[in-house]
């Protein structure tokens, strides 16, 4: 062989590469739970780091597949990926975000952009599995709390649904399906809370019964397919509102056999007025906030500021509710808009996405206590008069509003700031690629 011999580079291998490197970004985000408006953004801007301009780029997502291609008119080539283990993992998406700024601002390689996302691809979670496990069973306790419960019924709840929690990770572990085990373990956990029912001290007994299983609700899940919907990824939004159906019904499920098996009677005819004061229901919101940033996964740097934006969203939709009578709807959409404005102008300070703070934020304004309601009436429907059974529907459609109020909230400073957003970072990104060009022509001089 010849040692004089060039080799020359297959520009094919190396568009190849770049789709892979793009696609692999995409997935990331996609399994870690992140809307698909950003895990657009996040691969055009990565695309753009590789010197891939918009006009050739085209990406179509699904909530399973994502498809990449560029075509220049007389070449095409197209790639996909699909995405299957579906999570919820703030800090790969704070991550991924990071990674894409600094690759332009650091002029990375195409080998030192890979190594780093695959480091972020197998990065561990930060927290121990019997620390999520904990964490979950504190955000259930306050929920608990915020239901009107005592710190007695607080601690039943926690114990309760961390053990629930627990078994729900060991049948993830026997790759038994997803939704089967979100029925074990809500079924657990509620013959657990049922059981608590008998030991005394609690004045309020049946409130762990009420907030045992609610580290399954699909909170992230339901405000992503909002915010697909609203920004025009229909068929990602569908399939991931039809996915939060889903784990409903498993949770409704195992939860709906717990209560037939132990023939319990009607327990949610509770009072939902706060009986405490707002310095206590604020401590109780942040507990929950920070009890599901560990499920979530929110780096730690980030957990106080997830804890006051629960402790912000919760007293304002208390407030809005109880003191100006406007409603449960009314008040919870006001704590998610007013938590999604502020998290504007946190996002700069902490460097992170907006939904990583504004999601664990917003979680503890969960209407439980309606959605029990609902569920319970429709348990025991043929039994109920034509008065109660009206009491059912309406709790169906306070549940169904402020789950939707909260939604809409959070996707408030998107729908009506989006061009503004978008065009600063894309001037931002224009400004960090010309920066690149300019030193890179320099250097070659």
């Amino acid at each position: 062989m010849d040692n004089n011999q060039v080799y020359i580079k297959d520009p094919y291998f190396e568009i190849g590469r770049k789709l892979l490197l793009i696609l692999k970004t995409g997935q990331i985000l996609m399994e870690s739970a992140a809307d698909t408006n950003r895990i657009t953004r996040t691969m055009k801007r990565v695309a753009a780091f590789m010197g891939i301009t918009a006009g050739t780029l085209h990406i179509h997502i699904t909530y399973t597949t994502i498809m990449i291609n560029i075509s220049d008119g007389n070449h095409s080539i197209t790639k996909f990926q699909k995405c299957i283990k579906h999570g919820i993992n703030m800090t790969k998406i704070s991550a991924v975000s990071k990674l894409s700024w600094k690759s332009i601002e650091k002029n990375y390689t195409l080998d030192q952009y890979e190594t780093e996302l695959n480091r972020i691809f197998t990065l561990k979670k930060q927290y121990t599995a019997i620390f999520i496990a904990i964490g979950a069973g504190l955000a259930c306790g306050g929920f608990s709390k915020l239901f009107g419960g005592d710190w007695i019924a607080f601690f039943y709840t926690a114990v309760c649904a961390s053990i629930g929690f627990l078994l729900r990770s060991y049948c993830n572990k026997l790759d038994i399906n997803s939704y089967a085990s979100i029925a074990i373990s809500s079924f657990a956990a509620a013959i657990l809370a049922y059981l608590t029912h008998f030991i005394p001290g609690s004045l309020t007994p049946w409130h762990p019964l009420l907030a045992c299983a609610l580290f399954i609700v699909p909170g992230i899940p339901l405000i992503n397919s909002v915010d697909d919907l609203l920004d025009n990824y229909i068929v990602s939004g569908i399939t991931r509102a039809v996915n939060t159906i889903l784990m409903v019904g498993s949770m409704s499920f195992g939860i709906v056999l717990a209560i037939k098996l132990c023939q319990v009677e009607d327990f949610t005819i509770l009072s939902t007025h706060p009986d405490s004061s707002y310095f206590v229901y604020g401590i109780a919101a942040a507990i929950a906030s920070v009890g599901f940033s560990t499920i979530f996964n929110v780096p730690r740097r980030l957990l106080w500021v997830v804890a006051l934006g629960g402790m912000i969203s919760v007293c304002i939709r208390n407030f809005v509710n109880f003191d100006l009578d406007m409603g449960l709807a009314a008040g919870s959409f006001a704590g998610a808009v007013i938590v999604s404005i502020l998290a504007l102008k946190v996002v700069h300070h902490v460097h992170t996405p907006m939904h990583v703070i504004t999601l664990p934020s917003v979680i503890p304004m969960i209407p439980g206590v309606f959605m029990y309601r609902l569920m319970f009436g429709l348990i025991n429907i043929n039994a109920m008069d034509t008065i109660s059974l009206i009491h059912v529907f309406q709790s169906g459609v306070i549940a169904s509003l402020t789950i939707l109020a909260i939604a809409v909230g959070v996707a408030i400073p998107n729908i009506f700031a989006r061009r503004y957003l978008d065009s600063n970072k894309k001037e931002h990104c224009k400004k960090l690629l010309e920066k690149r060009n300019n030193n890179f022509n320099i250097n070659l001089l």
